[in-house]
C-alpha cells in the first residue's frame, strides 16, 4: 500500500499559508514605517516545481509537480509597487486582498482534507 500523499501535501500548503498571512500581517503592521519595502512570498507553485515532491500521474494528462519552505521576497522591486513619499511601498488594499487569499486558499485546504478523510473513513467502517 503506497502512502497517501495528499495529507503532506495539504500540510505543505498550510505551513506555507501560515508564513504568507505572517508576511502580510507584517507589510499591514507597517504600513506607515518609513522606508519599509513590503514583503511576499514565492508562490507555492514555484514552491512545489523546486522540490523532488512528486504526485502521481495515472493518465498522461495530469499535471505533475514538485515543497520547500517559503521564501519571502521584497515585493517593491518584482512588482514595480508605487512607492510613497516616506519611501513606503507597502498597499493596504493590495494587502488585504492577499489575506483574502489566504483565507479563501486555507478554507479550501482544510475543506478538501475534511472531504478526503470522510471518505477514507466511510472505506474503513464498512
Amino acid at each position: 500500500m503506497q502512502p497517501i500523499q495528499l495529507f503532506d501535501l495539504a500540510s505543505r500548503q498550510a505551513q506555507w499559508l501560515a508564513v504568507r498571512q505572517n508576511v502580510v500581517a507584517g507589510n499591514i503592521a507597517n504600513a506607515n514605517t518609513p522606508h519599509y519595502a513590503a514583503k511576499d512570498v514565492k508562490p507555492f507553485e514555484s514552491v512545489l516545481q523546486e522540490t523532488g515532491f512528486q504526485m502521481a500521474a495515472t493518465n498522461p494528462a495530469h499535471f505533475t509537480d514538485g515543497s520547500a519552505a517559503a521564501q519571502v521576497t521584497e515585493t517593491s522591486m518584482i512588482n514595480d509597487a508605487e512607492v510613497q513619499q516616506s519611501g513606503n511601498s507597502v498597499q493596504l488594499e493590495e494587502e488585504l486582498m492577499k489575506t483574502g487569499e489566504v483565507k479563501r486558499d486555507y478554507e479550501l485546504n482544510t475543506g478538501l482534507v475534511k472531504a478526503f478523510h470522510r471518505m477514507m473513513l466511510m472505506t474503513v467502517r464498512k
